[in-house]
């Protein structure tokens, strides 16, 4: 067993806490739900990027490439100053939901190089303009271009031209668990002499001036003299953290304030104190040395130095943040003794790590991988939230509206905890169906979190009374797709295979949390109990011919095709959840029965078989679609988009050794041979074993499989050179369809890149771009398909030239073209970035990545949010298989296409 999988097993045996520090700190805590407490919910303008360095935040803290405590009560980041810039930069800038011609969108470039599950070892690189930083170009540019244009980036605005830019690195290694080593380390990339000023920047997040007066104030003060190889230190005194110390090896200037709003420059009172949050700003770029505590205390910290660096030179700072280690008096306390060695050994232990993960693999994919999940461990986000006194106001009575307004519905949720967050700065709050796929990625290097992140949500701190599991911060109310079982599942799965034990108590206390959220789907989206299910836009924001998440006039409702595609699989998910449980405890055999009889009622009704039954069969065209139902009759909204691929998805698999001693069930399951429901076939035999004596319990008729797959993989329809597009390339010239009941005049176009209008903010786009978490859903599925179906069924791939394939090749298929997004292509480029991008050639870009939210549906290039690894890090899933299934390097089926 390697050193960091010694760490994690003591993490999991309760013997040292590994997760004490971790890369919890966002990169942006201004903007965000949490800090609005304007009337009408402007989170964007109530509390800006501009207002962030002055203006004390409530509920989170932000930094560049920082870390903090597990509850973020003390926090330690970058602070950096070029000498021309007007602000000190202390955190990431980017654009609003409105400044933005694509939604919110970072304009900084930075990247998460490394990181281990324990955060035994952390890498984070910026890079920072050596000329003043663009902040006005890039706000005014970006509002004077349309939607029909690119965003304009900082690499556009010309901060990088000649290389002129500081790459600055933070290595974060510990020698124990409450031991950290810093490094940091700033190189002059450009072609002259260049002045860098740095501040590492230690501080308590404001927890005491909110009105409770139980809280102690925490304090900041200098420890004089240092101790021997130190030049410097600062104690960190918090009633319920210890006491901290950070050391610094080299001299600076100690600059000491608290961690208090400016009043007087905000809003024009006084101050409580004369030293505020901004102080460093107003020191080192305004020279008002006043600003700064002369007593060396305080609630925030920073160590000022200057540095002149040649080109191609660098400048580096070594930190140690630590509990000091009682000494006798005969023996002196060393903070930086064995630094070097300690820093040179957890890189070695890192590489061993994931070295385990992928024998054999070419340098580049083993790259993504490691980056991938480096990214993911850098999304672990401090999450702090409290509904109920954020509605009442924080001692300030709110606006009367503002009581009925935004989450009013969750008074009970109170959130503090560390959650794997979907992006560190466009997302930085979490949302849940995003995190049933970040634990799937976390699984293959950290099984204990990815379980414990799955039942988080579960928790009756977050889980609704009523069975609803809360979206995300900007509306607790939106439904996101029911993906939490299949998620607990694969995450119950992993573990069995890595430590060859199956962790029951988890999936019986997960199986019973999700069958209060399975009830509220039932009673909730199914309003009519018809057996298919409404849910508004279901995480796929504008994929459909209007706004589904918009009420419809009365006498109006639209039955979902992926919403009732996911209500089959989550029925299924928990079945298969209720066998493994019953094969111990057998009181959950009944719950199995139960719960695989709404998944035979759905399939009933996808294909419109009951009286009021809505049909989402479209027997013609020979693919699921919604169905709008008037009262003048029921219209097919003539889509073709991954809303009719997600009925796929309602697939599982039921094994010899999980059904035997089973016999209630499998009679239940005879019943239903041939796949019937009240006489008509409506899915798969589930009673029919293939030679393996596995069955096969799916809404996608195996007749039907290759109807479907004839579109996904035509390249003039769903297969793209990097995966399967969001909506068909058919809508290129498919486009309206004139006027529907309840809807009005109705279009639809492929739009493979950004989105061309303003639904749900225009920041996302799913009307032909690749998402990644879909694409990995479907090749899960066709994985399972052919296992039940074997080599013998095989499917058309026109793009292909009309050549059939069997369903693992059309997976493998999908799996490789979206790892190539990241990987060089003959021609030596990374499609995620464009052709003519430093990244494809510069040695300082070139072997960086950048895992986006999603990619161009012809090119491959990344879109959306930049570091959302998030779900992207899935990648990391899809090379662990190539490589399980030892794939030749470039199979004849999964040649790029021409």
């Amino acid at each position: 067993m390697n050193a960091e999988r010694k760490r994690l097993e003591n993490q999991r045996k309760g013997k040292e806490n590994w997760r004490l520090w971790g890369p919890y700190l966002s990169e942006r805590a201004w903007g965000t739900v949490r800090e609005d407490y304007s009337p009408g919910g402007d989170a964007w303008g109530h509390f800006s990027h501009d207002q962030s360095r002055s203006r004390t935040y409530r509920w989170n803290e932000d930094g560049l490439g920082g870390i903090c405590d597990e509850a973020q009560r003390l926090c330690l980041s970058l602070a950096l100053w070029n000498g021309r810039d007007p602000i000190l930069k202390e955190r990431a800038f980017g654009l609003t939901g409105t400044e933005g011609n694509h939604g919110e969108d970072v304009k900084e470039f930075y990247f998460y190089l490394d990181a281990t599950p324990t955060h035994s070892y952390l890498r984070y690189l910026y890079k920072y303009p050596q000329a003043e930083f663009p902040y006005a170009l890039l706000v005014d540019e970006n509002h004077r271009r349309s939607r029909h244009e690119p965003p304009f980036s900082l690499l556009d605005a010309g901060a990088f031209a000649e290389n002129r830019y500081w790459d600055v690195e933070a290595v974060y290694a510990k020698a124990d668990p409450t031991t950290m080593l810093v490094r940091i380390t700033a190189s002059n990339r450009g072609p002259e002499k260049e002045t860098i000023h740095l501040l590492p920047t230690l501080w308590f997040r404001n927890d005491w001036a909110w009105g409770d007066d139980e809280v102690e104030k925490p304090a900041l003060a200098a420890v004089d003299p240092p101790p021997t190889g130190a030049a410097w230190g600062v104690s960190a005194t918090h009633p319920s953290l210890d006491t901290w110390h950070l050391y610094g090896a080299s001299s600076a200037k100690q600059l000491f304030t608290e961690n208090e709003s400016n009043s007087e420059h905000l809003w024009g009172t006084p101050n409580a104190s004369p030293y505020v949050k901004d102080a460093f700003h107003r020191a080192v770029v305004n020279g008002e040395q006043e600003a700064v505590n002369p007593a060396l205390t305080g609630t925030k910290f920073a160590a000022w130095s200057s540095h002149e660096v040649q080109p191609g030179g660098s400048v580096t700072i070594d930190l140690v943040l630590t509990i000091p280690p009682f000494h006798s008096p005969t023996e002196e306390y060393l903070p930086f003794k064995g630094f070097d060695k300690t820093l040179a050994s957890r890189l070695k232990e890192a590489d061993a790590f994931y070295g385990e993960f992928l024998p054999g693999a070419s340098p580049d994919d083993a790259n993504i991988f490691r980056q991938a999940l480096a990214g993911l461990v850098w999304s672990k986000q401090f999450f702090h939230y409290d509904v109920a006194r954020w509605l009442d106001g924080d001692g300030v009575p709110p606006p009367e509206g503002r009581r009925w307004g935004r989450n009013h519905r969750w008074r009970h949720l109170k959130a503090a905890d560390v959650f794997i967050m979907p992006d560190t700065w466009e997302y930085p709050w979490f949302a849940a169906w995003d995190l049933a796929f970040h634990c799937v990625a976390m699984a293959l290097v950290d099984i204990d979190y990815a379980k414990e992140q799955i039942e988080l949500l579960l928790d009756r701190r977050y889980l609704h009374p009523s069975g609803q599991i809360p979206a995300y911060e900007w509306s607790f109310e939106d439904v996101n797709p029911p993906v939490h079982a299949w998620a607990a599942l694969e995450c119950f799965y992993q573990e069995k295979t890595q430590r060859g034990t199956a962790d029951l108590a988890f999936l019986r206390r997960v199986f019973n949390k999700l069958v209060l959220n399975f009830g509220w789907w039932i009673n909730r989206k199914d309003p009519d109990s018809r057996d298919v299910f409404e849910g508004g836009f279901m995480g796929l924001d504008n994929i459909s011919v209007y706004d589904r998440s918009q009420p419809l006039p009365p006498g109006f409702s639209l039955k979902q095709a992926d919403a009732t595609g996911w209500m089959a699989m989550l029925s299924l998910n928990l079945a298969v959840m209720a066998i493994e449980l019953a094969r111990e405890e057998p009181e959950y055999e009944e719950m199995a029965i139960q719960i695989h009889a709404q998944f035979f009622a759905i399939a009933n009704a996808i294909h419109g078989y009951t009286e009021t039954g809505v049909p989402l069969w479209d027997p013609e065209d020979r693919f699921f679609k919604d169905a709008l139902v008037t009262p003048h009759g029921i219209h097919s909204l003539p889509v073709f988009s991954w809303v009719g691929l997600v009925p796929v998805f309602g697939i599982e698999l039921g094994y010899p050794e999980q059904l035997e001693g089973l016999d209630r069930y499998k009679a239940f399951l005879k019943s239903h041979a041939g796949g019937k429901y009240d006489g008509n076939i409506v899915c798969a035999c589930p009673h029919t074993e293939n030679p393996r004596g596995e069955r096969f319990f799916s809404l996608a008729l195996p007749a039907n499989i290759p109807d479907i797959m004839r579109r996904v993989l035509d390249a003039e329809e769903f297969i793209a050179p990097h995966g399967v597009r969001g909506l068909s390339k058919i809508h290129e010239r498919l486009q309206r369809f004139g006027d529907i009941p309840g809807v009005g005049e109705t279009m639809i176009a492929y739009e493979p890149g950004e989105s061309q209008s303003g639904l749900f903010g225009g920041n996302s786009n799913w009307r032909g771009p690749i998402w990644m978490p879909l694409n990995y859903l479907f090749v899960r599925a066709l994985d399972k398909c052919h296992r039940y179906l074997t080599g013998s069924f095989t499917v058309p791939a026109p793009a292909l030239g009309e050549k059939e394939v069997t369903l693992e090749q059309a997976a493998d298929l999908v799996a490789e073209r979206l790892i190539d997004i990241f990987r060089r292509n003959r021609q030596g480029l990374r499609p995620v970035y464009p052709a003519e991008s430093p990244f494809q050639s510069d040695p300082h870009w070139r072997e960086l990545l950048l895992f986006y939210e999603y990619f161009h549906g012809d090119t491959g290039q990344g879109l959306g949010a930049a570091h959302q690894t998030g779900w992207t890090a899935l990648v990391a899933n899809l090379i662990k298989r190539r490589y399980d299934r030892q794939l030749p390097i470039r199979p004849v089926t999964t040649e790029p296409l021409p």
